[in-house]
């Protein structure tokens, strides 16, 4: 460029330089149905040319088909979940178009809820085996007032998006026609609910009811409820927080019509919770299950004012043929226990063992009642020294306890 004017022959020559953007036929940004965990598909408009898509991280190369670029669109396989990609379009050495997008978690074939979704036909009417993944938030179950039921008619596994950031279900399970559940990393909440948190309500054989890493809590009665001629294979409860759970006219791990092959309670704190009710029950039904005789297992737990009350007990189990193991527990605020673990004789002596019991009555030894019908003799009486048991935080400070490698392991640091 140079300038001309009057009486000016010449003028300097300047020159400056620039470049034009690239071009963008992506359609941007990328729609979420268009991203899974594993795959993209990216769009872009039907007919434009182009020879390859390349991926970064990964140096992802995906060469164009002639049918990709008729229907302005490619699938790109192989990628890796959570995480951020940027694809450039080329065709030749110039860039067509440009994207950037983020792969959402691997949810495994699962179903994606969210508590703004119409959620209760979903889960009401699954299919066998389905698996739903929940995001964040409430999930409350609706009812004229309050909180309601949510009734399980088929085998359904729940999970959690975030175990960081765990969904709450606030409602009651109902479990109906023998469905099987499966939970983990879920909060059950029993605010504005009536019954119990999980209720087996229609007869009929059931293979299980499976909680992990899950917090139940909130609720006017108790945890299961087996009231109906139901034989449930397996009830499994590991690595779980349990409070607030009052058992108002009810038990807590309740089984009064029906029965089971075996019930586990592992690696979980109990407190704040039955009070004044038995922990453990099991009526008699032998004579109505044929060949059933019932496993019992309490492992690793912290168990705090459960069965504080002068007619009530943490192990009343009567179902004929009963085995029980109780080892490496942490017992304790039980000064009115009145009957102890049990006073039923058709309750199993339990195995046990490494267990601890502090400000109890009627467990390691008679307390005056005589009701109690047994007693763990070997068990110690040590203070836990707990952080801050009012507020559901049962960190140990008793060294010798936390060698023993006693209670709930979250409490051993």
């Amino acid at each position: 460029v140079k300038a001309v004017g009057e009486a000016i022959s010449e003028s300097k020559w300047v020159e400056d330089t620039f470049e034009t953007d690239p071009e963008q036929i992506f359609v941007t940004p990328v729609a979420n149905a268009d991203l899974e965990a594993k795959q993209v598909t990216l769009r872009w408009p039907a007919g434009e040319e182009a020879d390859i898509i390349t991926l970064t991280p990964g140096d992802i190369v995906y060469r164009i088909t002639p049918e990709d670029i008729v229907a302005g669109c490619a699938t790109i396989t192989g990628l890796t979940p959570e995480t951020e990609y940027t694809a450039v379009m080329t065709r030749g050495e110039k860039t067509r178009g440009t994207v950037t997008f983020t792969t959402p978690m691997d949810l495994g074939g699962a179903t994606l809820l969210t508590p703004d979704m119409d959620f209760v036909p979903m889960l009401e009417g699954a299919e066998d085996g389905a698996v739903f993944a929940l995001e964040a938030g409430t999930y409350l179950i609706p009812a004229e007032e309050g909180a309601g039921q949510l009734a399980i008619s088929s085998n359904i596994t729940l999970n959690c998006v975030d175990a960081d950031n765990m969904p709450v279900i606030n409602g009651c399970i109902a479990i109906n026609n023998g469905a099987s559940l499966t939970a983990n990393n879920i909060v059950f909440d029993g605010t504005g609910t009536e019954s119990h948190a999980f209720d087996f309500v229609e007869a009929g054989n059931c293979d299980h009811l499976s909680l992990s890493g899950c917090v139940v809590r909130n609720y006017s009665k108790g945890f299961f409820y087996l009231n109906v001629a139901t034989l449930v294979n397996t009830i499994t409860v590991d690595n779980c927080l349990i409070h607030g759970v009052e058992c108002s006219g009810s038990d807590m791990f309740d089984c009064r019509s029906g029965a089971y092959n075996s019930f586990t309670l592992s690696n979980s704190t109990v407190w704040n919770t039955c009070a004044a009710r038995d922990f453990i029950r099991m009526d008699d039904q032998s004579g109505a299950f044929a060949g059933v005789a019932p496993v019992i297992t309490v492992t690793n737990c912290t168990l705090d004012g459960c069965s504080n009350n002068s007619s009530r007990r943490l192990l009343y189990v009567r179902f004929k043929g009963n085995t029980i193991t109780f080892t490496n527990n942490m017992v304790s605020n039980m000064p009115n226990c009145g009957r102890g673990f049990s006073d039923s004789g058709n309750t199993a002596v339990p195995t046990f063992s490494n267990n601890n019991y502090w400000n109890t009555k009627n467990l390691v030894s008679e307390g005056g009642e005589g009701k109690a019908k047994f007693f763990d003799t070997e068990g110690t009486t040590l203070d836990p020294g707990y952080k801050d048991a009012a507020n559901g935080d049962f960190t140990l400070s008793n060294e010798d306890l936390i060698y023993e490698q006693i209670g709930d392991p979250r409490w051993f640091n």
